[in-house]
């Protein structure tokens, strides 16, 4: 009870509430939208593979500028930025649904129109993590609470690409994929404008000018630039899986193979959501670069674990076990995040780091694929758990630049909690 009076201590942070349930009903539209895109131009056109070719133009989008409003979130303030683009999502939705005629004609205005509401959904999740930390400081009082919250958030976002897809195919069976968009425009827009007038984030203090990112920002930050390899190593692991488990279901049975992919993903996501719980229940670890170099390993393994599965049965009890790993992993990426990079560049790096986990992941998709055809389900896996292990690698490295730079945070903690006694 007492590791659980944790989260409860978290809950009771002023503008927690909001962050932890608003900020995931605001961003529903992430594992809604893409479905949806991808159903109604399928819809639109007839073909599968120009409705990919969407669907990668809005994650490109995405992906590309959400630094760009990271960094003017870090200089300004997170809540202009939601605000203008909890608004201008929303109508670049309404704008790719008329563009969303039948005829070739309308392709390349489906395309234009998929890359601005990519290039403007909100950056919340960024805004999200940089408000943990900011509730978390030394100073705060609460920085024992810093591992615990980013486990709820961590945690919780699980449920996006649960509920999100979810949703969507609710809408679709109801009415069909133009109420989808509908639905996410709207989660998204009200969410994202509640978080953005929360407390936490009107609350939100400038810093000083000379803390401002420039040129390359936290690219330039010691220790960062190897964090992002190791998002990366989970980013191409994560895309591979979703074609890799989908493929193994298909090899597996004559049935519906669909049905058993999505029930191996769910009990993935149970896994780790139940051991992103645990985790944060735990009090933090003394070496944070060991500890998540370590569940970096343990994701890298259970991988090679799984290319040894011969039945849907095992798998499945191969992916609840390691799937504990994931969430734990995550929680330490963001943390690790929030303790190497300047209070002044936070919100970009948290955008850098969904750039790089988009990117990593469609690219790890596309190879997985390649694989599955040419060497075979078992071999995508071990492809999978071989960039992971590389990632635990670089983020294990004795004095690698990880590990200084977590010794350097530990040595400003300890110079500002001997401050604030």
């Amino acid at each position: 009870m007492a590791a659980l009076g944790r989260y409860r201590d978290v809950w009771r942070i002023p503008g927690a509430p909001v962050l932890l349930v608003t900020g995931i009903i605001g961003r529903l539209g992430i594992g809604m939208t893409s479905l949806a895109l991808l159903l109604l131009v399928e819809e639109v056109t007839g073909r599968y593979s120009l409705a990919a070719v969407a669907g990668a133009t809005y994650a490109v989008a995405g992906a590309a500028f959400s630094p760009v409003a990271g960094r003017i979130a870090d200089r300004i303030g997170p809540t202009p930025i939601l605000l203008a683009t909890a608004v201008a999502h929303p109508l670049a939705l309404v704008g790719l649904l008329l563009a969303s005629r039948p005829g070739a004609e309308a392709l390349p205005l489906i395309y234009v129109a998929a890359g601005v509401a990519g290039a403007t959904y909100p950056p919340l999740t960024a805004a999200i993590r940089g408000a943990w930390n900011d509730l978390t400081t030394v100073a705060s009082g609460r920085y024992h609470l810093r591992n615990t919250a980013l486990a709820a958030e961590t945690t919780l976002f699980e449920v996006v690409f649960v509920l999100g897809p979810l949703l969507t195919a609710g809408f679709v069976l109801v009415a069909d994929a133009r109420a989808a968009l509908v639905g996410s425009a709207v989660v998204t827009l009200g969410g994202t404008a509640v978080v953005a007038l929360g407390r936490v984030m009107r609350n939100w203090q400038p810093h000083p000018r000379h803390a401002h990112a420039k040129g390359l920002g936290p690219l330039r930050v010691p220790g960062f630039p190897a964090l992002l390899l190791c998002v990366a190593g989970l980013g191409i692991a994560f895309g591979a899986a979703g074609v890799t488990v989908p493929a193994y279901a298909s090899a597996s049975t004559d049935g519906d193979a669909e049905s058993l992919a999505g029930l191996l993903l769910a009990v993935w996501g149970v896994g780790s959501a139940v051991g992103g719980f645990w985790f944060g229940t735990r009090r933090p670890a003394k070496n944070m670069t060991r500890q998540f170099a370590w569940l970096l390993g343990g994701v890298g393994a259970s991988f090679l674990v799984f290319a040894a599965m011969t039945a849907p049965l095992a798998l499945g009890v191969a992916l609840v076990v390691g799937g504990a790993t994931i969430a734990p992993a995550l929680t330490l990426e963001n943390t690790m995040v929030g303790r190497v990079t300047p209070a002044g560049m936070l919100n970009e790096a948290y955008t850098w780091v969904v750039t790089m986990s988009v990117g990593a992941s469609a690219a790890g998709g596309a190879v997985a694929g390649l694989i599955v055809d040419h060497g075979g389900v078992p071999w995508a896996f071990v492809f999978a758990g071989a960039a992971v292990l590389v990632a635990a690698g670089v983020a294990g490295r004795p004095g690698g630049s990880i590990a200084r730079a977590e010794a350097q945070a530990v040595r400003t903690e300890h110079t500002l909690a001997a401050e604030a006694v």
